[in-house]
């Protein structure tokens, strides 16, 4: 495969992603809105992210004005280099902030300068892996600031909440995070939680979870019960689609853990916002496409 056709499917991946909703989030979204009661503003903020997400999908224009942290997962097989992704996934990433799909949105952190093509130290962000596979899987997701200023992590015992190292204490974390977020996270959101591990890694955990669908349930039966019961405590709040009331404060909550030491108790909650914005393919060695990792949908 030569470098122009990997550029071009790359190039379709941010596209996809920047502006076509997965349609486990437009079934949530519609699920929302139908049950939120008439002529409140919970219902009313829905129905806008709901049509928002046509007229995206439609104009293959962003899901929202922030297109976020670039943030790239990639499986790779032994016919491709590191230093070839690298290098044309960030011509592609160029390309589609020229063409509209991505904001010029990469800020010099010491002279607050814009890039203007997305691209800089640390932007975008890769993660690799080797894989034994013929095929390279690339999954990818767009992580908005507002969504990534109300994420948070937690030392326990944390004696503010009376937080405990258990599971109790992690309830009590997770629940205590969207409390805090209100609504300058955008949402109706989603948390990716991490119990356990160190600081980095809590948060790279933490995050991986939004590549999950979000119709599952951790293949750990005491996580996936603690996923359940989350949501349902999250949305008796009274929080609501950003901020402004109702039953819908959450659309999801997907958990995992890792082991830590004995003197470390972290909980990492990663706070996802209603523009769920993820998306990935498979690709053979001569380019092709060989199928999609989440069903796209913004095109209702």
């Amino acid at each position: 495969m030569d470098a122009k056709t990997l550029q071009e499917r790359f190039l379709e991946l941010i596209r996809r992603t920047s502006c076509e909703m997965p349609q486990d989030m437009i079934r949530a979204v519609d699920k929302a809105w139908r049950q939120e009661k008439r002529d409140t503003t919970a219902k009313y903020a829905l129905g806008v992210m709901r049509d928002n997400i046509k007229l995206a999908g439609d104009l293959s224009q962003p899901l929202c004005q922030d297109t976020g942290m670039i943030i790239c997962y990639v499986d790779r097989p032994a016919w491709i280099s590191e230093r070839e992704i690298i290098r044309v996934y960030s011509r592609a990433v160029a390309e589609a902030t020229k063409k509209g799909y991505l904001r010029q949105n990469s800020v010099d952190s010491i002279t607050g300068k814009n890039s203007g093509n997305n691209l800089g130290p640390g932007s975008p962000v890769l993660h690799f892996h080797e894989t034994t596979s013929k095929s390279m899987t690339v999954r990818m997701m767009l992580k908005g600031g507002g969504s990534e200023n109300v994420s948070t992590q937690y030392a326990l015992p944390d004696n503010r909440l009376g937080a405990g190292r258990d599971l109790e204490g992690v309830r009590k974390c997770v629940l205590d995070a969207v409390h805090q977020a209100q609504g300058r996270g955008c949402g109706p959101g989603i948390l990716g939680v991490c119990v356990g591990g160190d600081r980095a890694t809590g948060y790279v955990s933490a995050k991986e979870q939004f590549f999950r669908d979000l119709d599952d349930s951790s293949s750990d039966k005491t996580l996936a019960k603690l996923e359940s019961s989350l949501v349902k405590e999250a949305n008796s709040l009274g929080i609501g689609p950003m901020g402004f009331g109702g039953s819908t404060t959450l659309l999801g909550v997907k958990m995992t853990a890792r082991n830590r030491v004995p003197a470390s108790f972290f909980v990492t909650v990663a706070y996802m916002c209603w523009a769920y914005r993820r998306n990935g393919f498979k690709l053979s060695e001569s380019g092709r496409i060989t199928g999609w990792v989440y069903d796209q949908g913004g095109k209702r």
